[in-house]
């Protein structure tokens, strides 16, 4: 990872700033509180956000509402812009964020860009939840933090080391396995209550596997009974069909008898109603033979019929006649009428226009009444002609009438002489018809004494059909008892196969949770005797290298920064132990200088195991030193060129007010604070 250049807006002394950074070992200058922390400050927020318990008001220049970093940098070749928002609500929280990866811009959440940080910088993933410690160790550490870590008590220096080489894991699994191992204790103790049963089951079993034979014995002697007595019931109703087939024949018979009974009736009535009919044709036939006809009185009787009606058709001419005179007479009456009325209210003539004379008008009307008194007398006396007419019309119709009764009256005597041979044909057959009744009736008779013989003969099996029920119902309540047994004893041996197949399975289940028990109790003693002491060696071994290994850095650069009258070393707990001749010096009655070169050895120290331990990690090639010489004296200032030279990273950021630390460095970025903002002078 190398660093190319940062952007600053409104935050901490910054208004708006850009640091561009070169490779090699760069210098950031300036004094003390002139906002060169503020750029590593910025660096770290822009690459990982606000930390657990870092307020946004640290960072975000004070009256300002809203401020960003904007980072520019290189990782195995990849060009990455980070991008990240302050803004001030109700608290100052994290508002925007974005990341571009070769142009390529993306704007995720702000814990999402957090993990694709980590997986650019190819960091752990166990890292992800443990702030910055990965960082802070191995490229950028406060030199107050590094104070703290060896000023800490022994327990708490241990569990950070032990996150930051990663070997904290093994805790966790040692206290992870612990609480398997508790928890497989508790599971085992579960399965052996719930195996408990398991011998009194099987017993259980082989107990009800016995009744269930015992029971199926029986059944198969109760269904045979049960066969048995269903094989009696079908003979007896196969007997009881046939008396029935009987019973049906008898009642067929009956209803013949029956219908033989009606049919001599209906015969004895038919004969009845032909006898009455001789009469009647008989009495007919007498009456018609004293009757007189001549066929010449017919056509007589017509003449006069058509005579009459040409008088009637002569009167109805001339009444029509008269009709329409009476009809012109009236009209001509009404026009009188009105031309007397029209004459009698006229003054002056229409043609001519001059006033009517009176008399003129008097003899006018009188003309008009005279004509209207003759025409009522001629009415008069056709009114009266009128009615003679009609009453000629009335007694030609009567004529008609009477004469055509006559006519009628003659032609249905002819009709009647007409049909007496075929009365006598009628007799004949009616005659001829009751004598084969005779025969039918006397047929009949005989064979309904036959059918009141076989009748009487069938009358007996009623008695048979009723002793063949009483047989059939024995049968019937004797085999519902058989199959009541049988559907009880089915009904238990499906209880006692219920009962036997949740037995197997039960027995089945407790065999798997016995050699699950079996197995928890290997993994147990698996976990208790072998696992833990393993991760435990291993652990120790891990330690103890990562010591030996940060022992002899550590006082490889103690030894750089110090005279030789000094010794040092790490004990077990990674606490460091400063001997001088022989003697040991407590950690607190060291110089500052002293106290610098003891922290800032012991960071060199653990950026270089760190780095070596976990060796995929992308920074590796960048170290940032903040004021890494506070407290030096002259002479340890100069062995920091030696320090600087032996450090061999691509990229070196310090920070530091000491002007000799100039000369030690390929590049220089100044920085001066007037009026509380921060600029980069050029």
């Amino acid at each position: 990872m190398l660093l190319k250049k940062i952007t600053l807006n409104n935050i901490r002394s910054y208004k708006e700033v850009s640091v561009e950074f070169p490779e090699g070992s760069v210098l950031l200058s300036g004094d003390i509180g002139s906002g060169k922390t503020s750029i590593l400050l910025g660096i770290e927020f822009a690459l990982f956000g606000l930390q657990p318990g870092q307020k946004g008001i640290s960072l975000l220049r004070s009256g300002e509402n809203e401020g960003f970093v904007k980072l520019q940098f290189e990782v195995n070749g990849k060009e990455i812009i980070l991008e990240r928002v302050l803004k001030r609500k109700k608290s100052i929280t994290q508002d925007y964020c974005s990341i571009t990866i070769d142009g390529e811009k993306k704007e995720p959440a702000v814990t999402e860009l957090k993990n694709l940080v980590l997986e650019l910088l190819s960091y752990p993933e166990e890292f992800a939840k443990k702030q910055n410690l990965l960082y802070r160790f191995t490229v950028y550490t406060p030199q107050e933090e590094m104070k703290q870590i060896l000023l800490q008590d022994v327990e708490t220096r241990l569990n950070t080391l032990r996150h930051v080489f990663g070997v904290d894991k093994y805790k966790r699994i040692i206290e992870n396995a612990s609480i398997i191992a508790s928890k497989i204790r508790e599971e085992k103790r579960r399965k052996e209550g719930v195996i408990e049963s398991l011998e009194e089951d099987k017993t259980r079993l082989i107990e009800k596997e016995e009744e269930t034979e015992t029971k199926n014995s029986n059944l198969f002697s109760i269904e045979k009974e049960l066969f048995l007595k269903t094989e009696i019931r079908k003979k007896v109703l196969e007997e009881q069909q046939e008396i029935a087939n009987k019973i049906k024949e008898k009642k067929e018979l009956e209803n013949e008898v029956e219908k033989t009974n009606i049919m001599i009736m209906n015969k004895r009535e038919t004969m009845a109603g032909n006898i009455k009919t001789l009469n009647g044709l008989k009495y007919q036939i007498s009456e018609l033979e004293k009757l007189h006809f001549e066929e010449s009185l017919i056509s007589e009787m017509q003449k006069q019929i058509d005579l009459i009606k040409t008088e009637k058709d002569s009167l109805n001419e001339q009444n029509l006649k008269i009709t329409s005179t009476i009809a012109s007479l009236t009209l001509k009456n009404e026009d009188n009428q009105k031309t007397r009325q029209k004459i009698s209210s006229i003054e002056i003539c229409p043609t001519c226009l001059q006033d009517v004379d009176s008399v003129y008008k008097s003899n006018v009307i009188n003309k008009l009444d005279s004509n209207t008194a003759d025409n009522n007398n001629q009415l008069k006396l056709l009114r009266a002609e009128k009615e003679k007419v009609l009453a000629g019309i009335k007694s030609a119709d009567s004529q008609i009438a009477s004469k055509q009764r006559e006519s009628d009256d003659l032609k249905l005597l002819r009709v009647k002489l007409h049909g007496i041979d075929e009365k006598r044909e009628r007799l004949q057959d009616i005659e001829k018809n009751n004598r084969l009744l005779e025969k039918d009736i006397e047929l009949l008779n005989e064979h309904l004494q036959l059918l009141k013989t076989s009748v009487f003969e069938l009358r007996k099996f009623d008695n048979i059909f009723e002793i063949k029920q009483k047989e059939i119902e024995l049968a019937l309540k004797e085999e519902r008892g058989a199959e009541i047994k049988v559907a009880e004893l089915k009904k238990e041996i499906d209880v006692f196969s219920r009962q036997i197949n949740e037995l197997k399975e039960r027995i089945n289940y407790l065999e798997e949770v016995k050699v699950q028990m079996n197995y928890l109790t290997e993994l147990e003693n698996w976990l208790s005797k072998k696992f833990l002491p393993l991760i435990s060696f291993i652990e120790t071994n891990v330690m103890i290298k990562l010591k030996s290994e940060f022992s002899e850095l550590f006082n490889r650069w103690f030894c750089m920064l110090v005279s030789d009258s000094f010794n040092v070393k790490l004990d077990n707990n990674f606490t460091p132990i400063i001997e001088q001749q022989d003697y040991e010096i407590e950690y607190e009655y060291l110089s500052g200088g002293e106290r610098t070169a003891v922290a800032l050895a012991y960071r060199l120290a653990l950026n270089q195991v760190i780095n070596s331990f976990l060796s995929k990690i992308n920074t590796k090639d960048l170290v940032i030193l903040d004021e890494p010489t506070d407290g030096f004296s002259e002479q340890q200032l100069d062995k920091m060129r030696d320090v600087l030279q032996q450090l061999n990273v691509k990229q070196l950021i310090l920070v530091s007010h000491e002007a000799k630390i100039e000369s030690f460095v390929e590049n220089i970025i100044r920085f001066k604070k007037d009026g509380g903002v921060t600029r980069v002078e050029k």
